[in-house]
């Protein structure tokens, strides 16, 4: 790396054209600017200015040199603008989670961005591993997963609750063994279905859904656009589980059949980023929304 304080002293003597002059300004001897410029051409390798008696002329070696120096300037002036002023209404808002958090929660961020245009709210829908490898990779910035994160790695708070549905065609019949109506149906499979399903199997205190194996529950189909995958259930084609606010915001629910179970199955939301991670001003009042959807 170039000694800053030679690039300096070189930034000055080619602006001011000569050394007496340089060295006054810099509160230098004469015989010192010589030495921080033969110290930076030494660095360098090559010659970057050509000595003509009192004056001299800059080689192309010394122009390249020279923009270098006054790009790094620039940099660094642009650097501590950008340290010593954290606009709460300006910048990019990151947030990763799942398809029917983001069909609930998007809605509600963008009137943010249309009162203030130089917020971009940036909604990535995601399964929960994928998430947490995105907020400790630092490529987003936070995210809201239904896992207790690990606090090595994450510092999160609990946002509220969301109820699981498990969603079948409207002639289905729930009277009928649900080995036998999954493996007729199939699932309508999608990023979070598996871990849906057993969650759902798990704590629906349904007894023969606890027994059963997901993994042998044929696919008849495998979407990840949360907005179409009620699509084929609502035509009489498979099964699927998902969030109540998916269902809920579904065009038509008079197709769909939602299956009631002994105990309704909770999961719990997670806002989540990485460990001692400090945001910038402008997640306060983004933040503040998504917090108020589940409050």
């Amino acid at each position: 790396m170039l000694n800053p304080v030679w690039l300096e002293t070189f930034i000055t003597l080619v602006d001011v054209g000569h050394f007496t002059q340089t060295a006054e300004k810099l509160y230098m001897t004469q015989p010192g600017v010589s030495q921080h410029i033969n110290k930076l051409e030494e660095a360098c390798g090559c010659k970057l200015i050509k000595r003509e008696k009192k004056s001299f002329s800059i080689t192309e070696q010394g122009r390249l040199v020279y923009n270098h120096a006054k790009a790094l300037i620039r940099n660094e002036k642009f650097l501590f603008e950008q340290l010593s002023f954290d606009d709460p209404l300006s910048g990019e808002c990151t947030l990763a989670c799942s398809g029917s958090v983001a069909l609930l929660l998007y809605p509600r961020l963008l009137p943010l961005q249309n009162q203030h245009p130089n917020i971009h709210i940036n909604i990535k829908a995601a399964p929960n591993h994928q998430i947490l490898a995105d907020i400790k990779n630092g490529h987003i910035d936070q995210g809201i997963v239904t896992n207790i994160p690990n606090e090595s790695f994450f510092d999160f708070e609990e946002l509220g609750k969301e109820e699981l549905c498990l969603i079948l065609p409207q002639k289905a019949n729930v009277n009928n063994s649900w080995e036998r109506l999954f493996s007729e149906l199939g699932l309508i499979n999608h990023p979070d279905a598996e871990h849906y399903l057993s969650l759902y199997f798990k704590q629906s205190l349904e007894q023969e859904l606890t027994q059963l194996d997901v993994s042998k529950i044929p696919v008849v189909g495998s979407i990840n656009q949360i907005s179409q995958i009620l699509e084929p259930i609502a035509q009489g084609i498979g099964f699927t589980v998902l969030p109540k606010s998916a269902v809920d915001s579904f065009y038509l629910p008079k197709r769909l059949k939602v299956f009631k179970p002994k105990q309704p199955v909770i999961e719990s939301l997670y806002l989540v980023c990485k460990k001692n991670r400090v945001l910038p001003a402008r997640y306060d009042t983004f933040n503040s929304i998504i917090r108020q959807t589940w409050a």
